[in-house]
């Protein structure tokens, strides 16, 4: 629902079936204040601890690779295990809990990825590395839809900060992945990946609180009983498909680029500059540490600006670090990562916001349709880009990526939909 919809009062989400969910007032409750702060803080941390454990997998591609005689394109297909997992089942999540939302599905997601934390810990052969990989994927597709629904519900109308505040906890995780994988998993080898599973159990309890919040939230919604809220559309049904379209190849521009740094960028260095393993992690920590800081930004601006203003300058903005990155030496290598993370994760916050505008009462849905898709084109980037590096070169493969920010001319066809707002 557009934010400007609930001023003045409560909003309403609407849902398929059942009774809706009412949100905070955008006046009246400031943003993040009381339980929903605490709210939105838990679900930061979780999502943190999710994606942390889940990015230990592409942490430790190098051990893997070494250990189980992998090729860049076993590489690439374990990575397309848990991407795909992910990607195919969160719009199947996000539409099931649209009509029944689950509260407590997030600490089974959670105790889903421990499961496959374990058994990646002591996986003796490659199918069963790719079943761990996929117990990970299925974890994260039952966190990702609900989890953006609760954020929303906690936003107190500021739908971008929230997102924003819930997304970096997650890129945070990521970031953490390689340098723990460093530290911790390098030197004491594969088997000290179960000690993570410290970590799932952590977000268990956390989540589990949460879940017991949200619960709680839809017994008010149905104790208010059944307001019939008519689902905004600022536009006609064929301009909304086709504007989905568009964000959607947005999505694939930026996570196939992603796929190149998060899964090939040791791979890269180690061969291009010949830094160690270790070194190489902590090169790839500075790209993801970048990327968690860019989430922040991309939310609040979006809210105060307009989310078109985010989508067009993240997606199209990078194209001139890209471009320079395949073309210098490790020193500016390490350096362009920096803006190239920043700006390319202000767009996600805005795009799932914007997108979430375009579907009111959909926020199951189109969670799990942006979350299930970006992960599943960083699998799908990380297949076909494996396959490209074993038949050239890892050099190549950048020289390649460089120009997938171009595809951020397609914003140009976004329909403004929110007017920026008076600080």
């Amino acid at each position: 629902m557009d934010a400007r919809a609930s001023e003045g009062g409560v909003a309403v989400e609407p849902s398929v079936a059942g009774p809706p969910l009412v949100e905070p007032a955008t006046r009246s409750v400031p943003a993040a204040a009381g339980p929903a702060a605490v709210i939105l803080g838990g679900l930061s941390l979780s999502h943190l601890l999710n994606d942390m454990m889940q990015s230990l997998l592409p942490a430790i591609y190098p051990l893997l690779k070494q250990a189980y005689a992998l090729d860049f394109a076993q590489i690439g297909v374990l990575t397309l295990a848990f991407q795909l997992t992910a990607s195919l089942l969160q719009p199947v999540v996000g539409l099931f809990t649209d009509k029944r939302p689950m509260p407590f599905s997030l600490a089974t997601g959670m105790l889903l990825s421990l499961c496959g934390l374990l058994l990646l810990s002591h996986a003796g052969s490659y199918g069963l590395l790719i079943l761990a990989a996929c117990l990970v994927g299925l974890g994260s597709a039952i966190f990702h839809p609900e989890a953006s629904r609760v954020a929303r519900l906690a936003s107190g109308g500021r739908y971008g900060l929230a997102q924003s505040v819930f997304q970096v906890g997650g890129n945070a995780g990521t970031a953490l992945g390689p340098l723990l994988a460093a530290f911790i998993v390098v030197p004491l080898g594969q088997r000290s990946v179960a000690l993570f599973a410290l970590a799932a159990l952590a977000g268990f309890v956390v989540l589990s609180l949460v879940g017991r919040w949200y619960r709680d939230r839809l017994a008010a919604g149905a104790a208010r009983g059944k307001k019939s809220a008519a689902a905004i559309r600022p536009l006609p049904r064929s301009k909304i498909v086709g504007t989905i379209g568009v964000l959607l190849v947005l999505i694939f521009s930026k996570y196939f680029y992603m796929a190149s740094l998060s899964s090939y960028f040791t791979f890269y260095l180690i061969h291009r500059f010949g830094v160690s393993v270790q070194d190489s992690q902590l090169y790839l920590f500075v790209f993801l540490g970048a990327v968690a800081a860019g989430t922040v930004v991309g939310g609040p601006i979006g809210d105060r600006f307009g989310r078109k203003v985010v989508i067009w300058g993240s997606i199209l903005g990078v194209l001139p670090f890209t471009l320079a990155l395949p073309h210098v030496n490790l020193v500016w290598t390490v350096v362009l990562t920096v803006p190239i993370g920043l700006i390319l994760a202000s767009a996600m916050p805005a795009i799932l916001v914007y997108a979430q505008e375009l579907l009111p009462g959909r926020v199951g849905l189109v969670g799990g349709l942006f979350f299930g898709f970006a992960f599943g084109m960083g699998g799908l980037g990380a297949a076909v880009l494996g396959e490209l590096a074993d038949r050239t070169s890892i050099e190549f493969v950048y020289g390649v990526c460089a120009f997938l920010p171009a595809v951020g001319l397609l914003a140009a066809f976004l329909p403004r939909l929110d007017a920026p707002k008076a600080a």
